[in-house]
């Protein structure tokens, strides 16, 4: 999976379609991540405790990798992920729109 925790992403297909957000998690075995404002749901959680009321509260679902898509750190644009090796043997992730890396 190309897409890793900590990236800015745009939603490309579903309700929240163009939204855009972080990832917060990704689950490489599932092929989902969860971005972060993206396909909330509501939840009726009861009090757990003291230290917690219960109530209506937004949770957020993780939706299919396929439907998000990086944005270029250069433009800003939804772009595809390549890898390209370094000189020093490391590999990296590149931007296929504008070949800006995303690692480092």
């Amino acid at each position: 999976m190309k897409i890793k925790k900590g990236d800015k992403v745009r939603v490309l297909a579903g309700k929240d379609k163009g939204k855009e957000g972080e990832v917060m998690f990704a689950f490489p075995d599932k092929d989902t991540v969860i971005v972060e404002g993206v396909n909330l749901a509501k939840k009726h959680q009861r009090p757990q405790g003291e230290g917690q009321p219960g109530g209506i509260i937004d949770k957020d679902l993780p939706m299919h990798v396929s439907n998000v898509a990086v944005l270029s750190p250069k433009d800003g644009k939804p772009t595809r992920i390549g890898y390209k090796v370094l000189e020093d043997g490391t590999k990296v992730r590149v931007c296929k729109r504008t070949g800006a890396e995303l690692d480092g």
